[in-house]
């Protein structure tokens, strides 16, 4: 990956997407790392890079990911989570939490430590178990003999073991205990998302009202939508207070189906995520998610029996998809893959084009093709 530094410089004749609306043609000043001005008329003086009408929009957020490029977030080698980044950042997502799939609880803790040093370091944002917690009829690729219900003792050692770097935690509603650990993990500063689940409509409402927001890639791992039980999905998207994932690869969720929940959720609540394994742009061929032996042929990953084993997306794709084969606008896809995420981790200086931000930054061609990427105000792959 080239790493060019750009101390100083203006952006100039793009589309650029800001929290107001587009600016076309925008310009961007770059300062120091940071975005230190935005506007469409005069351009200010200084070294430039003309755009020529393509879209500039804010360096993607992934919530909800496990790895890439060959890389595992699960290994302890901190390598493979350095690989693992630097492939989503070569594809516009600047800033992630590393997902970890289901284990036992020491196993877990070992893994949360490793992550929290390298989320000190700022290569991650984070860290995002998605288990133990999880239900067996639900439980997808994880391996079912690690799932079990949440007991406060194990909430705290994993939590305790990031040292305020778990920001958040999947779980299943119907497990015994589920609401109070909904609540210790709020309580410890952790998102507490709803996901792997066979709970009722009713059941998904207590972890609501317990203080969950967030839907772990709705509709897969869950029980579907019923016109007499709505169950999680019904649940999770039709209430406010709820951020919704979709994993947009046209593989997890038809395009349809896709375009209802994002419409239905609205520009504020819908978050796209990869779901992406190590297998990202590393190939078909057999790999691992946690215990579990993948395959992936034509780049999707599949358990023995046929399921799903998370993704070999990239958000750039995902844009894409949201964009030219589910319908919305470049805006709303832009809420989607950076402010919306960015908002629900409390991340306050990324997923936006304004002056204070970090400088990070997609460059998107007529067609939604990734052309350019900025990193704290570094290309790591300039426009031609």
């Amino acid at each position: 990956m080239v790493v060019v530094n750009t101390a100083e410089l203006i952006l100039t004749g793009a589309r650029v997407v800001t929290p107001g609306g587009v600016a076309q043609p925008g310009w961007v000043r770059v300062s120091a790392g940071k975005i230190a001005a935005v506007g469409d008329g005069a351009v200010p003086q200084g070294p430039a890079i003309e755009l020529s009408g393509r879209w500039l929009v804010p360096g993607f957020v992934d919530i909800h990911c496990h790895g890439g490029g060959g890389g595992s977030f699960t290994s302890l080698e901190p390598e493979q989570t350095e690989t693992a980044v630097a492939h989503h950042r070569a594809h516009g997502t600047t800033t992630m939490l590393a997902s970890l799939v289901s284990a036992p609880v020491p196993e877990l803790v070992k893994q949360i430590a490793t992550l929290a040093e390298l989320t000190a370091e700022g290569l991650v944002a984070g860290v995002h178990l998605e288990g133990p917690f999880l239900s067996h009829a639900r439980c997808g690729a994880h391996a079912p003999e690690a799932l079990r219900a949440p007991e406060a003792d194990d909430v705290r050692q994993l939590l305790d073991a990031g040292r305020g770097t778990v920001r958040m935690v999947t779980l299943a509603p119907e497990l015994p205990g589920s609401r109070d650990a909904v609540r210790q993990l709020v309580d410890g500063g952790a998102i507490a998302a709803v996901g792997h689940t066979d709970a009722v409509a009713d059941q998904v409402l207590e972890a609501v009202e317990a203080g969950a927001t967030v839907a772990t890639h709705l509709f897969n791992g869950m029980r579907p939508l019923h016109h007499r039980e709505p169950g999680p999905v019904g649940a999770l998207l039709d209430d406010e207070r709820v951020s919704v994932e979709l994993i947009c690869d046209l593989v997890h969720l038809h395009p349809t189906v896709a375009r209802l929940a994002a419409t239905h959720a609205g520009a504020d609540r819908t978050i796209l995520v990869t779901d992406a394994i190590s297998a990202t742009g590393a190939g078909d061929g057999t790999y691992e998610l946690g215990a579990l032996p993948v395959t992936v042929v034509d780049g999707e990953p599949r358990l023995a029996d046929g399921s799903l084993a998370g993704s070999t997306l990239t958000m750039d794709a995902a844009f894409r998809n949201l964009v030219r084969s589910c319908g919305l606008s470049v805006p709303t896809a832009v809420a989607a893959t950076s402010t919306n995420p960015a908002r629900r981790l409390g991340l306050t200086d990324v997923g936006e084009i304004r002056p204070g931000a970090e400088a990070n930054m997609v460059v998107l061609g007529d067609d939604l093709d990734l052309q350019g990427v900025m990193h704290g105000g570094r290309w790591l792959t300039e426009p031609a």
